[in-house]
């Protein structure tokens, strides 16, 4: 191994089952760059956060950060990318001669996963959850004109992140009157993530919504198998992993992402489940 190697990290808790080190490693290998670059994934605790992020500077070239770190890290980061900074939360981290630069790859990913199998604009929406991803979801559904409603359990996070974006508030306890209604239900919630629950009743799922989750599971999630039980348009979150990925590639690296490759090391797993 190169002792020269730039060190890419995807930092979490938890990251054990995170499947971003085999797509950017199959990209390095793919590109003839695995000599130079190596990904990996590190627990990294809310309470050791700050710590990590210090020492990072000295050895870490690029990180991509999961859950619950994408709001909490924009205090520890020296610049944010006007993307970033407009949406309040970051999943990129570059950094440049110990100066760490933070970017939102999420909103992009997202945005396209859904493009692909629908149209945005005029649509309503209903977003589960006011997190990191949520935001960056909402501010790319609004930039695309369409209406979105925020649902989350946390009403303070929800209000907020509905005042920031003119999104619509539905209470948590409305979440499957305001589903029912809605174009397109995007789960940015956990829920789902064990393979056992749904954020929603299956019965309110109509037959042509879009349904997007935003966790993966190989044998899909709760609510993406209902989604396809109803004849609903099911998108997993393997497909926005996917596209936020290539975007951290390319900001990483400065060379143009090996989809393919890419795409490969995420559909050839055996078993996985995660969150973006």
């Amino acid at each position: 191994m190169a002792t020269n190697i730039k060190i890419c990290l995807v930092i979490g808790d938890p990251v054990a089952q995170s499947l971003s080190p085999a797509m950017h490693n199959a990209a390095y290998k793919a590109l003839g760059i695995d000599t130079e670059y190596t990904f990996s994934a590190r627990q990294v605790t809310p309470e050791g956060l700050a710590d990590f992020i210090n020492e990072s500077r000295k050895s870490v070239h690029a990180m991509a950060v999961t859950k619950p770190h994408k709001e909490a890290i924009i205090p520890h980061l020296d610049i944010l990318d006007g993307m970033a900074r407009v949406i309040g939360a970051v999943n990129t981290v570059f950094n440049v001669k110990g100066k760490l630069i933070g970017y939102n790859t999420d909103c992009s990913g997202a945005i396209e996963s859904l493009k692909k199998r629908t149209s945005l604009e005029g649509k309503n929406v209903i977003i589960l959850g006011s997190g990191g991803s949520a935001r960056a979801i909402a501010y790319g559904l609004v930039t695309e004109k369409g209406k979105v409603t925020i649902c989350s359990r946390n009403k303070e996070k929800a209000k907020e992140l509905s005042e920031t974006f003119g999104c619509e508030l539905a209470e948590w306890d409305k979440r499957n009157d305001a589903s029912s209604e809605a174009d397109v239900i995007i789960n940015t919630t956990p829920v789902g993530k064990d393979g056992k629950e749904l954020p929603i009743e299956e019965s309110v799922i109509n037959k042509g919504q879009v349904v997007f989750d935003i966790n993966y599971s190989l044998n899909g999630t709760p609510l993406l198998n209902a989604a396809k039980k109803n004849n609903a348009i099911a998108i997993d979150g393997l497909e926005m992993l996917l596209r936020q990925g290539m975007l951290q590639f390319e900001i990483y690296t400065g060379l143009k992402a090996p989809e393919e490759a890419m795409r490969n090391a995420l559909q050839n797993k055996s078993s996985y489940a995660g969150t973006i």
